[in-house]
């Protein structure tokens, strides 16, 4: 079970990354792949975007259980989607790193 100190530290982290400007493009880089689909960079800002979201709705239902306007049950499902988004998204970078790990053992 996450704590809220936990869960707003995660929040914060989410904010940085998503504002930092660490998945900006350079403006020579197209927006589309040849194959018409989207680049990795911007799925990955997406699910950044997302999980950031998910993290928002999760503070103000949290508010709302405080101010007496919300019930306990709104929260817990908030803060669950939110704590799933950022497992996600964690697993993902897991998955990044090995794969950069990978291609870098590879001869060249």
């Amino acid at each position: 079970m996450t704590t809220s100190s936990f869960a707003a530290g995660a929040y914060a982290s989410m904010q940085g990354i998503g504002a930092g400007g660490l998945l900006k493009k350079p403006a020579s880089v197209g927006t589309a792949g040849a194959a018409g689909m989207p680049d990795f960079s911007s799925l990955l800002g997406k699910a950044l975007e997302t999980t950031a979201q998910s993290a928002r709705a999760a503070d103000v239902q949290t508010a709302s259980v405080a101010a007496g306007r919300s019930d306990i049950v709104d929260v817990v499902t908030a803060v669950a989607e939110s704590e799933a988004a950022i497992e996600t998204l964690v697993a993902v970078r897991d998955r990044v790193i090995a794969a950069y790990e990978e291609i870098m053992r590879m001869p060249v």
